[in-house]
């Protein structure tokens, strides 16, 4: 089982990863980061305790990241794909929201985490890339201490979603990116190009909820209204498409799958300065002996799409139900 401590901004597919994360049994969550990113802070931390109430899970720390980006500017949030409150259609009670008044800065708490559990730990960030690069500036060796990191950002020869070539998550905070990667050791990154091709598609949300409201399942019966919306934003852009990426899940699935992906080792950059290239993550995919002297980074290209959506579906019926009643 993989000790994780994950970092998520609670749009759709952050709170999907999470509620995956809840309930597979080859995932045990040791600490959730919440910060800024599809929605901002306060919200990411209403949205964090919502899970909380919804699971039961008052277990795993709920630790307060970043506010806002490095790069110094407001930060950009994307209602129309992930809904104002970040759950798309589906609005939280308010009796959670009110509260955020006693939330407090508990930063430090990333740094206990990772001292229990050092080299067993495994981190996923699946938002922006703030509050990591926040702990590799505060807590450098303490960071180089856990076994893996795995992200989800970035896009390789292949277009961006946020500008022609830029990937949101790393758009978001490309200095807070450059340090990542310019820093960490053992980290895989789950690309676009790669995490677009992870759809669940209408009928899967349809089965999933018919087998949560069988069950009355509170928890499994916010999944549809989540995933009808993004959806929506998705058929906007591209009529053809059939349902949603989950790509958040995918980043998540991959740290116990191992076999099921292929992989390859590239010199990465991203790019800072200011212009139409700004947040463009470079991989060196040339088919020389001799490649860019950027740090070398494990670039997810391929993942078995069957066994990845069938767990999925399992884990958020099955699973979900016999441990969330």
């Amino acid at each position: 089982m993989k000790k994780v401590l994950l970092f998520a901004d609670f749009g759709i597919d952050d709170i999907m990863a999470v509620i995956y994360a809840n309930f597979e049994d080859n995932v045990e969550l040791v600490g959730i980061v919440a910060e800024y990113g599809n929605v901002e802070k306060k919200i990411a931390i209403r949205n964090a305790r919502y899970l909380q109430q919804l699971t039961g899970r008052y277990d795993v720390p709920l630790i307060v990241g970043a506010e806002r980006p490095l790069i110094g500017g407001t930060p950009i949030y994307y209602p129309e794909i992930h809904g104002p409150e970040g759950f798309g259609a589906y609005i939280p009670s308010q009796a959670v929201e009110d509260g955020n008044e006693n939330i407090f800065e508990n930063f430090h708490q990333v740094y206990d985490v990772i001292e229990k559990y050092n080299k067993d730990l495994t981190i996923i960030c699946v938002g922006r890339l703030t509050s990591l690069a926040t702990s590799f500036i505060l807590y450098p060796e303490t960071v180089d201490k856990v076994k893996e990191i795995f992200i989800m950002g970035g896009a390789f020869n292949f277009p961006g979603n946020v500008t022609p070539v830029a990937e949101a998550n790393i758009y978001g905070d490309p200095y807070a990116a450059n340090i990542v990667f310019n820093y960490a050791k053992n980290m895989t990154i789950f690309p676009l190009n790669v995490t677009q091709r992870a759809v669940l598609t209408s009928e899967m949300v349809n089965y999933i909820d018919e087998v949560n409201r069988k069950a009355n399942n509170a928890l499994g019966l916010i999944i549809k209204p989540m995933m009808d919306y993004y959806w929506q934003f998705y058929k906007s852009q591209n009529p053809a498409i059939s349902g949603s990426p989950l790509h958040d899940v995918l980043t998540l699935w991959a740290v116990f799958n191992e076999s099921n992906i292929t992989y390859t080792y590239k010199p990465v950059r991203v790019v800072t300065s200011f212009g139409s290239a700004f947040g463009q993550t470079i991989g060196d995919f040339r088919s020389f002996v001799q490649l860019s002297e950027d740090s070398v980074h494990r670039i997810a290209i391929e993942f078995d799409y069957p066994l990845f959506i069938n767990r999925v579906i399992e884990v958020l019926t099955t699973e979900l139900i016999n441990n969330n009643n």
